[in-house]
């Protein structure tokens, strides 16, 4: 937060003292103690006064506007423009020499056009002297794609094919190369060449991500405020069971209902391909229990209402779905207001405004509270870990 400008003003005043000495040396010598006094008061206000500049992009400025006024200063002025080409010009309109620099970028929205934003917003900064350059990205681009786990080939059309795919040596598959990218380490290099010193986001959709860079990386979660939400939006959340959508967010599930001490369950999903559930095994009981189906990010949302509707299925009294990136693309939206959910609850990471008005129950979780506590303890060296289990106020 800002200092109080009349504590420094008087600070700074108590510092001067007068000098008033017959003897000459002794003048000097006051003269040199007033004014290294005064230099050490110049360098406190200095420490207290945050030499920090933050930038919106394009993504997501309601957050970003959101953390400048946690933080109590004015977002820095830039400017973001396309030529007729499409390509993407940006002006930083004011000074960042010396300055610790905070770019807020989402991975949302136009993708492509915010990450090659981003990448030149860092850069601009970098090559005007900033004395560091954090990328924010509350949503990380292209998480999903963090790991080579397809086999060679498409989507087999024939039966033929098919069945020969089917009986394909499991020894062979084991050792097939496959070429499927992995773009999240692709990201993590643009960043790091762009010149970025250090990255903060949230619930990355793998942990290992943070590998790929070799700058620090803090990895916010959204557990704490979760939590909060159940416990005062859920009136009988003692009767609860933290379910997870597939086997990948079991330790996520476990954290959550570790906790609130209740129950935990999971699904098992099998993929016929991309965005494509086949079949949906429930692990654990949900009979007469209120169902939490909690999940790092829902794209097209068919695994959550294929799991609330296996949910119901099993006896759960009440579905929710708790969700840290809404990316609601595609039949998203409609297949959540067709679906048994009492409410689908989703951080802000992502711009939020225009699903929660076309469906009622999309409801949103601001974060932007964990995200400037962050800027504000990286800027003053400070440890994160408080924000890893607790909601700042």
């Amino acid at each position: 937060m800002m200092p109080d400008t009349k504590s420094l003003k008087s600070e700074q005043n108590d510092c001067v003292m007068p000098v008033r000495s017959a003897n000459p040396i002794r003048a000097r010598s006051l003269i040199r103690d007033n004014l290294e006094k005064q230099a050490g008061c110049l360098n406190l206000i200095h420490s207290r006064m945050p030499n920090i500049k933050v930038f919106s992009g394009t993504s997501h400025p309601d957050l970003a506007q959101r953390i400048v006024d946690r933080l109590g200063i004015d977002l820095g002025k830039v400017v973001t423009k396309k030529f007729s080409n499409l390509e993407t010009c940006v002006e930083i309109g004011e000074s960042v020499r010396g300055e610790d620099v905070y770019i807020v970028q989402s991975g949302s929205g136009e993708i492509n056009d915010n990450l090659m934003e981003l990448l030149i917003m860092i850069n601009a900064c970098k090559i005007a002297s900033a004395s560091r350059v954090t990328a924010v990205i509350p949503c990380f681009p292209y998480a999903r794609q963090d790991k080579k786990d397809k086999l060679p080939g498409g989507e087999e059309k024939d039966e033929k094919a098919k069945l020969a795919k089917k009986n394909y040596d499991w020894k062979f598959r084991a050792h097939a190369q496959s070429r499927a990218p992995i773009s999240a380490k692709l990201v993590a290099n643009m960043l790091s060449v762009a010149g970025a010193d250090h990255i903060i986001t949230m619930d990355l959709h793998a942990s290992q991500i943070q590998g790929f860079f070799d700058i620090p990386v803090d990895n916010l979660y959204a557990e704490p405020a979760v939590l909060k939400w159940i416990k005062e939006n859920i009136p009988e959340w003692k009767n609860s069971i933290i379910v997870s959508p597939d086997a990948g967010g079991a330790k996520r599930v476990t954290s959550i209902a570790d906790r609130l001490n209740v129950e935990f369950a999971l699904i098992h999903k099998e993929r016929k391909k991309a965005n494509e559930v086949a079949s949906m095994v429930l692990v654990g009981d949900v009979k007469d229990k209120i169902a939490i189906l909690v999940d790092d990010m829902a794209d097209t949302c068919g695994t959550i209402v294929h799991a609330a509707d296996r949910l119901v299925e099993a006896g759960a009294t009440k579905v929710y779905a708790i969700l840290t990136h809404g990316i609601f693309s595609g039949p998203a939206i409609s297949r959540i207001n067709n679906a048994c959910f009492e409410a689908v609850v989703v951080t802000n990471t992502i711009p939020q405004d225009g699903h929660m008005r076309d469906c009622p129950k999309i409801q949103c979780i601001d974060v932007s509270m964990m995200f400037a506590e962050a800027v504000r303890r990286t800027h003053n060296g400070e440890s994160v870990s408080y924000l890893f289990s607790n909601v700042p106020y």
